[in-house]
């Protein structure tokens, strides 16, 4: 039987009413196109990349995948950076169910971060399901990783200290791409960011049964991105950890990772045991688990002292793992 949910921050329940018009917990798969129209969705990528001039922003088109179509990047250099040297390399990988979105879509969170660490921020454009499955989006981001990595130099970046990150979908994503890297022995990163990642096709936690119909991604939400994604494979035998990480059954040899997640979503068991096995596999994992945060608290409504308190984290995280 479930458990009533946890309660939500009474500070992030009043902003979850305030938005809830603008994103609702649920939606199937033949409601992907209108959600893809939603004007709350398409003014989440209407932001100043530059951020008043602090950041030289370009669109940059490179190879993709063999066989497959090129990708975008979007770059984003510090105009006066604070040291002549090559400076850290934050990838970014977009949220959205794997559904939803563009490398615009969350990148003002990396460009904080980018303008009070110094930084370079590059956000990679990827594939949606359904209409591409796995492995097409996985496979553009690790395409623009390889680009990434090896024209470092070329956008003002150290490529010995790039930094990996993304939520929900992106988290996922992000997870996913340090398995590649691992496995195929590609370039080295010094770090990943997964938060509030989207890891297990599953579908079956006590917390994704906890807040069906609650927040901004519910059980039915998250069964439209992972079907939309693996089709009828989804929640079967055979699921690859490079779409669904949770499947991943060797978690050794990862770089230091950040885990965070609200206790009130979707994703908080899967993240709690994504960060569990990596401590039981020898690795580094730092998490945090948000009390009342629903899904994506702190970019819905980054004025509230617990997005506040998140962002802080995120950012003394950072500052520590590119300190070493």
């Amino acid at each position: 039987m479930t458990s009533a949910p946890p309660p939500f921050d009474p500070e992030l329940s009043a902003a979850l009413e305030l938005i809830r018009e603008m994103v609702s917990p649920g939606f199937t798969l033949d409601e992907i196109p209108a959600v893809r129209q939603n004007a709350g969705i398409q003014l989440l990528a209407e932001i100043d990349l530059t951020l008043d001039g602090a950041f030289e922003v370009a669109d940059r088109t490179v190879p993709g995948p063999a066989g497959a179509p090129e990708i975008s990047l979007l770059i984003c250099r510090p105009t006066a950076p604070a040291e002549p040297t090559p400076l850290p390399v934050i990838y970014h990988v977009h949220g959205g169910g794997m559904v939803l979105g563009n490398n615009r879509v969350g990148v003002d969170v990396p460009l904080a971060w980018a303008r009070e660490l110094g930084a370079v921020v590059v956000s990679v454009e990827y594939r949606l399901a359904p209409e591409h499955p796995h492995p097409a989006p996985v496979e553009d981001v690790y395409a623009g990783l390889l680009w990434t990595a090896e024209h470092a130099e070329e956008i003002g970046g150290d490529p010995e200290r790039i930094v990996i990150v993304g939520a929900s979908a992106g988290g996922g994503l992000t997870a996913a791409l340090a398995l590649l890297l691992r496995d195929r022995q590609g370039p080295s990163v010094i770090g990943q960011m997964l938060m509030c990642p989207m890891l297990d096709d599953r579908n079956d936690t006590p917390s994704s049964h906890q807040m069906k119909g609650l927040g901004v991604w519910d059980r039915t939400a998250n069964e439209t991105g992972w079907t939309a994604l693996l089709g009828e494979a989804r929640g079967g035998p055979g699921v690859s950890p490079y779409a669904a990480p949770a499947r991943a059954t060797d978690l050794t040899g990862l770089p230091p990772a950040f885990l965070d997640v609200g206790s009130a979503e979707t994703f908080r068991d899967e993240t709690v045991a994504y960060a569990s096995r990596i401590w039981q596999s020898g690795g580094i994992a730092e998490l945090h688990v948000w009390p009342g945060g629903f899904h994506g608290f702190d970019g819905f409504a980054p004025q509230a002292a617990l997005s506040q308190s998140a962002r802080t984290a995120h950012t003394d995280w950072l500052r520590r793992l590119l300190a070493r």
